[in-house]
């Protein structure tokens, strides 16, 4: 089970209900990764990476639109399924993700990655997958590259997260 702290498992569970409902490819990375890896510790977004092939991006986002989330920009899920757009997101603004926020799922707001950190394909075929609820499971990116995006990032809770995660290897577990 995830551990959600802050976030409601409820907001959650809705995320992954609609991106499954819409045959989304994509895997939650970042802290609700973290804790589905057995380092429980509180994370404030759920962080995701969708497949970007364009139908795929434009159904992962329709979903979350669907589950009452807005992008926190002014625009439509067909722009973010462009890919010179994002590209352009990321080199003029520094766009790392696209963020979205629920008035009904407030405590819960979702980091869309705007490009893939991995090869998305062998990634989705490595996943974890996790039972969230009776019959709701959610593709869960695995620890090795979890650690490897977090050793990318660099900020002191991703070198945290690195620690307590490999805590057991270097214990000799």
């Amino acid at each position: 089970m995830l551990g959600a702290n802050a976030m409601e498992v409820r907001s959650i569970e809705a995320i992954v209900r609609a991106l499954n409902a819409a045959d989304v490819r994509y895997l939650i990375v970042g802290g609700l990764a973290v804790n589905a890896h057995g380092f429980a510790r509180m994370t404030r977004d759920v962080d995701l990476v969708i497949e970007l092939e364009p139908s795929n991006t434009q159904r992962g986002l329709r979903a979350l639109i669907g589950a009452g989330y807005r992008l926190m920009i002014p625009e439509k899920p067909e722009a973010f399924a462009d890919a010179a757009t994002r590209e352009s997101w990321r080199r003029d603004k520094g766009m790392i993700v696209l963020k979205l926020w629920s008035d009904e799922h407030r405590r819960t707001p979702v980091d869309v990655f705007v490009y893939e950190p991995f090869p998305f394909d062998r990634e989705y075929k490595e996943a974890v997958r996790v039972e969230l609820a009776p019959g709701l499971h959610a593709p869960i990116v695995s620890l090795p590259t979890l650690l490897q995006m977090k050793r990318e990032a660099g900020r002191p809770q991703d070198l945290e997260d690195i620690k307590e995660l490999t805590r057991g290897e270097k214990d000799g577990h």
